[in-house]
């Protein structure tokens, strides 16, 4: 059994202070950290972990006990591979996270640690960001005769002399950092990357060197189904089951509940330097008497300092919560929503389709036990002008959750491609009231309907199947607080659609000076919401859905 003082004194802290501690690190002493103590397959190497102590407040600063506690589990070994080798570490704004890591990074450098070419990468999204954590180490070691001899030190890379290991930092940029061999990278604010793909060039060279490890440090952010999302989803999994076979520490400090805002007792859940920094303290107080005053500054304030996620329900369609019981059963990601339907189920289809070069959604909606199932279709074109600035991970097309999507290599979608995909998969299987669509291209669909058998609505046809819709505010203005309502009450089904997720949280309110709610995009280029349009324009025809079903 593993025995170490200040493993067991912030154990013991955290059981004499159960309302300064949040859920999520309750969860990792109870189900990660005790474990691990029993196991005697375990090696803790106490002699560098002592002398990571020693150096790191030597040479920087007296380290805090959460600090200390986190840095014992760095080298704690089975058959000489890192037992966690991933750190994931999420905390309020302020709380030191330069001044927490880059002593530890600078200490894997040295003789004390003992590992040649043991380099390490500092990332971040902007050269500012790596450049600021970067300094920490270079600010103690430049001109400091202490340290000549042992380390060649330059703005740009600081290496050991004996080890050869080499700390630099680097931007996000994929394109120019595909090939480095590293032992440990440093991914700083995480939350600001939108896919995996930047991430992707770095880790995929890990484990090339002794002892590989990924410190991941960040508040969070406002990127919602991003790679912070997916590792908070996998970390909490692991919090909470104990089965940790991938070797992650995660230690995510949060306030518990949005209750908890008000209460500057329970501040310290998300902020767990607050006690030993009065500077800290006093500028999280002030952060609040701002939010009380200025409610723009309300999502900054739980997002960045309470580390919950927050945008500004007066411009977004849902929460980032609510959208996701849409998608899954239980809320974690793990048991998507049914899709429960027979053949012959009344429905509504939607359709959005902006741009003939860009993307188009078709989507089709069910009435149930009075919620509402949509499920939708998206074409992508490959040679869209903004295809590759897009943020988003179209290459896991096909996988799990990103199946309701395809990349068309084409200059143009054909309006010939979206109607027959309609009919062959909603019309011919479902009793289909109304297809509903607005005036952008309208000409276009018209004769591929019409071409195909299916009937225009019109002041001479007013059941024909296809409806233009003429004034989109309109439809926004009657369906917005219905879907308000339905996201708010779980009683959206979008199943488990990575894309859907995507364009719903890529959508914003706008209430104009009558009280009336406008949809629109967050980003007018980039953040694409197409799918979630089309889900407008069926919804403003769902009461079309009460008639009576008709099985065939």
């Amino acid at each position: 059994m593993i025995i170490l003082k200040y493993i067991n004194d912030y154990i013991d802290y955290c059981k004499k202070n159960l309302d300064k501690i949040n859920e999520d690190r309750k969860l990792l002493i109870d189900n990660i950290v005790k474990p691990t103590l029993e196991r005697n397959d375990v090696f803790f190497s106490e002699e560098t972990y002592r002398n990571c102590i020693v150096y790191c407040e030597k040479n920087y600063y007296p380290l805090f006990p959460y600090q200390k506690f986190i840095y014992a589990f760095v080298f704690m070994y089975t058959n000489d591979t890192p037992l966690f080798s991933t750190f994931f570490i999420e905390m309020g704004r302020g709380n030191g996270k330069d001044g927490f890591m880059m002593p530890l990074m600078n200490f894997l450098q040295t003789p004390l640690y003992g590992i040649e070419n043991y380099h390490i990468d500092i990332i971040a999204n902007n050269e500012k960001q790596a450049i600021d954590s970067f300094d920490v180490v270079y600010d103690v070691l430049h001109d400091n005769p202490k340290f000549k001899g042992k380390f060649y030190v330059s703005r740009e890379i600081i290496k050991n002399l004996s080890t050869n290991a080499r700390l630099r930092y680097n931007t996000s940029n994929a394109s120019t950092k595909d090939g480095k061999k590293g032992g440990a990278l440093l991914f700083n604010e995480y939350h600001a990357y939108e896919t995996n793909d930047q991430i992707n060039v770095f880790t995929s060279q890990r484990g090339k060197i002794r002892h590989p490890r990924t410190f991941i440090i960040t508040t969070n952010g406002y990127v919602r189904g991003g790679p912070l999302d997916e590792m908070e989803s996998v970390c909490v999994d692991i919090l909470k089951t104990g089965v940790n076979d991938i070797g992650y520490f995660p230690f995510i400090c949060r306030i518990d509940s949005k209750e908890e805002i008000d209460d500057p007792d329970s501040w310290i859940k998300a902020n767990p330097s607050i006690e030993y920094m009065p500077v800290l303290k006093k500028e999280i107080e002030q952060a609040y008497i701002e939010m009380k005053k200025f409610p723009s500054k309300r999502p900054e304030f739980i997002t960045k300092r309470m580390n919950l996620p927050e945008r500004d329900d007066e411009v977004t369609v849902a929460s980032w919560e609510n959208i996701l019981r849409a998608s899954y059963v239980d809320g974690d990601e793990k048991h998507p929503r049914p899709f429960e339907v027979d053949d012959g189920e009344s429905a509504i289809v939607g359709i959005d389709y902006a741009d003939i070069r860009d993307f188009v959604s078709a989507g089709i909606l069910f009435k149930k036990d009075g919620g509402y199932i949509w499920r939708q279709h998206t074409w992508i074109c490959k040679n869209s002008p903004t295809f590759e600035a897009i943020k988003f991970p179209f290459n896991r097309a096909g996988t799990q959750g990103f199946e309701d999507f395809e990349v068309i290599d084409s200059n143009s979608l054909s309006p010939d491609l979206i109607v027959d995909w309609v009919l062959q998969n909603y019309i011919m299987h479902f009793n289909v009231q109304k297809i509903v669509m607005d005036t952008y291209r309208f000409k276009l669909f018209r004769i591929a309907f019409e071409e195909r058998g299916l009937t225009i609505e019109s002041r001479s046809d007013p059941y024909g199947l296809v409806r233009m819709v003429r004034r989109q505010s309109s439809i926004n203005t009657i369906t917005a607080p219905l879907i308000e309502k339905a996201f708010a009450d779980g009683d959206v089904n979008i199943g488990d659609s990575a894309i859907m997720r995507w364009y719903i949280n890529n959508t914003s309110v706008k209430v104009d000076r009558y009280g009336n709610k406008q949809y629109g995009k967050i980003e007018p280029i980039l953040r694409k919401n197409d799918g979630f349009m089309a889900f407008v324009v069926a919804m403003s025809v769902e009461e079309m859905l009460d008639v009576i079903t008709i099985y065939v």
